[in-house]
């Protein structure tokens, strides 16, 4: 089915990553042809996809009233990938595997920001549940910058099982979570096949996906509240796994 993707970054991105069909590009009629309009433009009409012109209440109507920019991309929906996908990226990349799985969050900001940052530090793949949590969604796509375009993402009827399918391939699934007798992030290593598991807003793990972990650790705190947002926790635990591989891939070749 097609969706709308709104938002000139979103746009931009999958463009670039010319990894959807796409069937046609409106522009709101007051939008002016300049700078990143131009770019988006000019790569839609290499991929020869239709550029329209239309009042901006189409444009507000088909991006159901989120900040679109005066831009929306009609294209084929997300274009989700096998577990064995994921794997072979690393072994394409010739680097230990580095996976992020999301344990049913609903938050699509939430979502898009995690997976914006899991672009920017060279994440192999994402895992999803494919029900109960929020899908590759147009506002995602928006709250990822358009990064979910160059992301490898895929939808697992059950993400126990699927991590299991990891550690069979020689994968340290690790969550990330709160509570005692969890040692702190910064004392283990991950410079290792890694899948960083992230639990849903306000819930966490579920006790099944908690107990598949190889390990759990937590980000120590010192402040008066007792826990960060998922998307910030993720972050900071995305970059700690970079770092700890030596910021492998940066910076990126000319």
């Amino acid at each position: 089915m097609s969706e709308f993707l709104y938002g000139r970054w979103p746009v931009m991105e999958a463009l670039r990553a010319n990894r959807r069909a796409f069937e046609q590009l409106l522009m709101a009629d007051s939008v002016e042809e300049k700078s990143t309009v131009t770019e988006i433009i000019a790569m839609a009409e290499a991929r020869s996809v239709p550029v329209h012109r239309v009042p901006r209440r189409v444009i507000d109507d088909l991006a159901k009233g989120s900040n679109h920019q005066g831009v929306v991309l009609r294209v084929a929906g997300y274009p989700y990938v096998d577990i064995q996908n994921l794997l072979e990226e690393s072994v394409l990349r010739q680097e230990k595997n580095f996976f992020l799985a999301l344990d049913l969050l609903k938050d699509p900001q939430n979502v898009g920001s995690l997976l914006r940052i899991a672009d920017a530090v060279g994440v192999h793949g994402i895992l999803l549940q494919d029900r109960r949590g929020v899908d590759v969604t147009p506002a995602v796509a928006a709250a990822s910058s358009g990064a979910v375009e160059h992301l490898l993402v895929t939808k697992v009827t059950n993400l126990v099982n699927a991590l299991k399918q990891l550690k069979e391939n020689d994968v340290w699934v690790v969550g990330l979570d709160i509570g005692p007798n969890i040692q702190p992030l910064g004392r283990v290593d991950l410079n290792i096949n890694l899948c960083l598991v992230m639990g849903s807003e306000g819930e966490g793990m579920r006790r099944l996906v908690r107990d598949t972990c190889d390990l759990r650790l937590t980000l120590p705190m010192r402040g008066h509240v007792e826990s960060l947002n998922v998307s910030t926790a993720g972050s900071i635990a995305l970059y700690a796994a970079w770092q700890a591989r030596g910021w492998q891939g940066w910076p990126p070749a000319s």
